[in-house]
């Protein structure tokens, strides 16, 4: 019996995914749980194995089109009747009856040879006016184009909220008329327009945009080729945060030298349980103080409310070779260095193979991101949203420093913190980076 592949559903608040690539081609033989196809969301990329093992014998969602959660896109069955089908149409309304017209004798003897249209001021008769019109009649189901568009997902329907706009007024390109991030950034930035107030809104007919100039000359030795799922959705993220939240950056120079000690002491015990001992759950751990004694960094902004996080989830950015990821440690306060240690590992590790989960993806309160690992001296990062502000680490290297009047080699780094101006003010930034380097430059040994 044919088996229907459906586009998952990859975590609660995510309502539809992107078919990056098919890895399994019509024809093919597949196992269950072998991976069939790899999609991409809001949150996570992911490889979706298959629900039985057979052959795929239809694909109906080709590579690059975004489909709603439980959209069939193939069909596991048998070695037979092997085609790859265009994706299912959308249901729409049947279009309503319309009373066919009088004959024209008909029209002679109502109106007359000399009647004229009733001017738009005219009043009714009386006998009209006064019917009243049952309540069953005036409930009028909306149309399942307009449904769709409600049935946006939690991220449009937030930013919507946050910028005042009735998302039933945005023509919406996503299938079944939903209203796409692209859909609500371009209307918020007056791009797309509205439906007239009152009016159902209008779906925009498909047109070629304006010709731009390109960014290239003709002649010139390029290559042009089309940015991935994951680049426009960080692109998308980006605009977003920049656009929400007023940036500001604050820079911490830190002495890592009691670090250093320290993991130079437990290198040995830490390989032995398998894990390498970086700097960075250090620096997580002395983040998460930081964190408990400047509450106000860890909370975020709803409308107008201020929404106080009472847990400690800690995203690290996960640099990979399509882009960037960042999964969250969640209770970060509660685990000490080997904890962090291990979680950094493992999430980074399933990360790079595309195997997270959706849920290890959301409900970060706060960002680490560590350039420093590729050299730079400190970043000036952005916020991921709806966080209000994120860390970044610079390289760790050996500087001459004064100490006590004299010179000193120490490893030294810059921690730079990007906080949002709205919550967080600059006096309560620098107390915050001060827990941090207070916490890093007298690291207690016991928490190792």
């Amino acid at each position: 019996m044919p088996t229907n592949v459906v586009m998952p559903q990859m975590g609660e608040s995510i309502a539809e995914g992107t078919i990056v690539r098919w890895i399994k081609r019509v024809g093919d033989k597949v196992e269950r749980d072998e991976p069939l196809f790899e999609i991409s969301t809001d949150k996570v990329d992911a490889e979706i194995p298959s629900p039985a093992a057979g052959v795929l014998v239809e694909i109906r969602a080709t590579d690059g089109e975004t489909v709603p959660v439980d959209y069939v896109v193939g069909v596991i069955g048998e070695e037979a009747a092997v085609a790859v089908a265009p994706p299912l149409p959308v249901a729409v309304p049947p279009p309503r009856p319309v009373a066919a017209a009088p004959p024209a004798a008909a029209q002679k003897a109502v109106t007359g040879p000399a009647a004229a249209p009733r001017p738009a001021s005219s009043a009714l008769p009386a006998a009209v006016t006064s019917t009243p019109t049952p309540a069953a009649e005036r409930t009028v189901e909306p149309p399942v184009e307009e449904r769709h568009r409600q049935r946006s997902s939690p991220l449009v329907r937030r930013i919507a909220r946050e910028h005042g706009v009735d998302i039933s007024r945005i023509p919406g390109s996503g299938v079944g008329g939903r209203v796409t991030k692209h859909d609500i950034l371009d209307y918020v930035e007056g791009r797309a327009p509205a439906a007239p107030a009152g009016q159902p809104p209008v779906r925009q007919p498909s047109a070629a945009p304006a010709p731009e100039k390109p960014a290239f000359k003709p002649g010139e030795n390029v290559e042009v080729v089309p940015m991935s799922v994951m680049r426009r959705r960080i692109a998308e993220h980006m605009i977003l945060s920049r656009r929400t939240s007023a940036h500001v950056h604050s820079v911490f120079e830190m002495d890592f030298s009691r670090v250093a000690k320290i993991r130079e002491a437990k290198r040995a015990e830490y390989e032995r349980a398998g894990v390498k001992l970086t700097y960075l759950p250090f620096i997580i751990k002395a983040t998460c103080d930081a964190l408990r004694a400047v509450p106000v960094v860890n909370a975020s902004i709803d409308a107008e409310n201020v929404v106080y996080r009472k847990d400690i989830n800690i995203g690290i950015a996960v640099a990979l070779d399509w882009g960037l990821i960042v999964p969250v440690i969640r209770n970060a306060d509660e685990k000490n260095i080997l904890g962090l240690s291990r979680a950094v590992v493992d999430l980074s590790t399933r990360a790079r193979a595309k195997q997270l989960r959706p849920e290890e993806v959301q409900g970060g309160t706060f960002s680490i991101t560590n350039p420093g690992v590729f050299g730079a001296l400190f970043g000036m990062p952005i916020i991921s949203q709806p966080q209000v502000a994120i860390l970044g680490i610079g390289a760790i290297e050996k500087r001459p420093v004064v100490v006590d009047d004299a010179i000193a080699i120490r490893p030294m780094a810059y921690l730079s913190l990007g906080y949002d101006h709205r919550l967080i003010d600059g006096a309560v930034a620098d107390q915050f980076m001060s827990v941090i380097k207070q916490r890093i430059e007298a690291f207690d040994p016991a928490a190792v």
